[in-house]
């Protein structure tokens, strides 16, 4: 279906730190105790988790005038239908351009998965390691800037802030790793699922999605535009 619209350090101790600098920061969602908010239509559809029910994070707030960096999921009339596409399709292929948050929308379905549904590994990959753990960063966001009942609900296997830079694990079992491009990091693991993020930009993508077929229930590959392996796919497959 196409719809267009080894956990090893990274290159260098700046890039490390960054990335644990950027967990750290995570701040968890209050609301008051006597809160009594249903939050049982979040459990049961993605996009009503998204919209109302948890928030992303904006590094460049300032700039762009709002008084906190968290606000909720904007209102696109694309990404209702998107998720859908998601949760019907065993493989779905996905042609994006940038400032859309489409990335933000593929990590929000496997990161609501993962934590309503047990025992479900997801691997987001990259071509670089530390821009996969780009993408666990924002579940990491999404999950702590939910409901507080949906973190109560469900909860993770250790507190958010000492999970690694690399994954964000369930006390149910699932997990979600952020991993390097390459066929060889995928028969590392046996997940669930696989979200191959700007893959047009994975020269091995081709080796790693031939692989994931065969033991993967749910993948999603995600591309700006870029020649290779992805685009003669999308292309091909229309």
């Amino acid at each position: 279906m196409i719809y267009t619209e080894k956990n090893t350090a990274p290159e260098g101790l700046r890039a490390l730190a960054a990335a644990i600098a950027a967990q750290q920061s995570i701040e968890l969602r209050q609301v008051s105790p006597d809160d009594e908010t249903d939050v049982t239509p979040a459990v049961r559809d993605c996009w009503t988790w998204l919209s109302q029910f948890t928030e992303t994070k904006d590094n460049h707030w300032v700039e762009a005038g709002f008084p906190t960096p968290y606000r909720p999921f904007p209102q696109k009339p694309y990404f209702q239908p998107v998720l859908e596409e998601m949760d019907r399709e065993s493989v779905l292929f996905i042609e994006k351009s940038r400032d859309l948050m489409i990335s933000w929308s593929c990590v929000g379905f496997f990161t609501h998965k993962a934590q309503t549904t047990p025992q479900r590994e997801v691997l987001f990959q990259s071509q670089k390691e530390e821009k996969a753990w780009e993408l666990i960063e924002y579940a990491k966001v999404l999950y702590a800037r939910q409901h507080p009942k949906l973190r109560e609900r469900f909860p993770l296997s250790k507190p958010l802030n000492r999970q690694p830079v690399s994954s964000l694990e369930f006390a149910n079992g699932s997990i979600l790793r952020g991993i390097p491009e390459g066929a060889d990091q995928v028969r590392s693991y046996h997940p669930w699922g696989l979200l191959m993020d700007e893959a047009a930009f994975q020269p091995k993508a081709g080796e790693s999605y031939d692989h994931s077929v065969s033991v993967c229930q749910k993948i999603i590959v995600l591309s700006s535009v870029g020649p290779g392996w992805f685009s003669d796919f999308a292309t091909d497959n229309r």
